[in-house]
């Protein structure tokens, strides 16, 4: 259960306080704002209420401490109407946001509910491991990864200039972007999303800028842009680098005056909008080929963020997966605790093009496959697998949980092989219960034997994987073609082997 500290002197108001919350978190009391840092450096606290005007320490002073201490935790600040300035100063300093007393109790549990959504967007976006550049030089934070993130936010929270999102896809870019955007004081304006690759280039000024009715041909009607729809709150442009150079002229005068003109019209909008842009292009060298301008990226350069590759931080990994297990225990109502050893070191070899994206990817099409507690070798996905040079051959381990998958060859004549198309029946398959098919009989005949191999093995496999034919094959290692032909030669029927709803 998440916990609450309610920090004020008046006990009326932290009983009002309690009530209102006290059904979904676990509530702590503190009268001032020592109390409240001793209990606070005591107990991990996931959100503070906290009144302004106190003795012995104030609430303007208790939320720096509080922030110096953890700033993941997100602080509500609770003021009588008079006080109103020093919760707006509050705000600028760090707390989620503020609200004015008497306490109502809906009001408050809203309030609370979209600060702690705004602090999971920041847990989610750890995985990415952001940094922050100033000045040329890295801001560390606390040694935590946790930590580092919260404090990064934490610093964007307090300014509203532009910020510039740097790394690959697939690490998480908007992630990032909406993590700032809901812990800032934009929280309550829209945030609005553009991909700068998906737009044409003649209806990108439209897009971002709109136009009036008529202003050329198909402007049927008055169209707003993004900048007029996102007005107040923040406007993301995703893959920067592809906007065209005569739009990049547009987006820097909007940037330098705050104003832009929709296309056709001849008056001038004011703009109220924090623009956050990322890119996984090389912006510098863009410049140099006078791809970008160079202008625009020292506007929009102010506060640089970098995501490095999931390759550039193997070592991250396990706890990446970790965290994708227990995101999709939650998602698909199971409960998977761990990953096979031998399918960890494929996930460490291989090179994750597609970064944090992919590997999130990856892990939920284990979790589809798998139906233990410990995600295996086969649960992987085969391209995963033969990019690092890995081709299963299942022998039978007693349990799937139990031990790792081990390489097993049925002893085959090497030549048939070559002449036989069924050849691709070779591999054995795992199976839990009971030994692996044997033929019995006196007859040493080959093509005998080894249809009623084939006939075994497949019944044994549609039984293991419940008559699904996907799984079957692809657990078993048999090309779903040829299993289907093989099931319609042997007269199996699937169905058979499914379990009863």
């Amino acid at each position: 259960m998440l916990k609450v500290l309610v920090v004020d002197d008046d006990s009326g108001l932290r009983f009002s306080v309690r009530e209102a919350l006290g059904e979904k978190f676990e509530i702590v009391e503190a009268q001032d704002g020592l109390e409240a840092m001793e209990k606070i450096k005591s107990t991990n606290f996931d959100l503070v209420t906290l009144d302004v005007d106190m003795p012995r320490l104030t609430g303007l002073e208790a939320l720096k401490l509080i922030k110096e201490h953890d700033p993941s935790i997100q602080v509500i600040v609770l003021t009588a109407h008079a006080n109103i300035d020093d919760a707006v100063v509050a705000v600028k300093e760090g707390a989620y946001n503020y609200m004015s007393k008497p306490v109502r109790a809906e009001e408050l549990r809203g309030l609370v509910d979209r600060a702690l959504k705004a602090r999971s967007l920041i847990s989610n976006i750890a995985a990415s491991a952001p940094v922050l550049t100033e000045a040329g030089r890295k801001i560390i934070g606390s040694s935590s990864e946790m930590q580092k993130v919260f404090n990064i936010i934490n610093r964007l929270s307090k300014v509203d200039t532009p910020v510039l999102i740097r790394g690959a896809s697939g690490t998480g870019k908007e992630l990032v972007a909406r993590a700032i955007h809901y812990n800032s004081s934009r929280k309550d304006g829209k945030f609005v999303a553009i991909n700068c690759s998906a737009i044409p280039e003649n209806l990108f000024e439209s897009e971002l800028f709109g136009h009036e009715k008529g202003s050329f041909t198909g402007a049927h009607e008055r169209k707003i842009g993004k900048f007029q729809y996102a007005e107040g709150g923040t406007l993301f442009l995703d893959e920067l680098g592809e906007m065209p150079v005569t739009m990049q002229v547009k987006l820097l005068r909007v940037l330098q005056e705050k104003t832009f003109t929709p296309v056709g019209a001849n008056r001038e909008i004011e703009s109220n909008v924090r623009v956050i842009a990322a890119t996984n292009r090389n912006l510098e060298q863009m410049i140099k080929d006078g791809r970008f301008r160079e202008d625009l990226y020292y506007r929009l350069n102010v506060v640089p963020i970098y995501l490095p590759s999931l390759a550039e931080r193997i070592n991250d990994l396990e706890n990446l997966v970790n965290s994708f297990i227990k995101k999709f225990n939650a998602a698909h109502n199971k409960r998977v605790t761990s990953v096979a050893p031998d399918a960890m070191a494929v996930l460490k070899k291989y090179n994750w093009p597609g970064n944090i994206r992919e590997l999130e990817n990856v892990i939920e099409h284990a979790f589809i496959l798998e139906n233990g507690s410990t995600l295996t070798l086969s649960s992987l996905p085969e391209s995963v697998l033969s990019a690092v040079g890995v081709a299963l051959r299942w022998d039978e381990p007693a349990s799937a949980t139990e031990e790792s998958m081990e390489s097993a060859l049925v002893d085959t004549d090497e030549g048939d092989l070559e002449s036989d198309d069924d050849a691709d029946l070779e591999i054995a398959v795992e199976m839990s219960g009971d030994s692996l098919i044997s033929i019995g009989g006196d007859t040493l005949d080959f093509n005998k034997h080894k249809e009623a191999f084939e006939r075994e093995f497949i019944i044994k496999a549609l039984k293991t994987f419940k008559g699904r034919i996907n799984q079957t094959a692809l657990h078993a290692n048999i090309p779903k073609k040829t299993l289907l032909r093989k099931i319609e030669k042997y007269g199996i029927k699937a169905r058979d082997y499914t379990e009863p709803r």
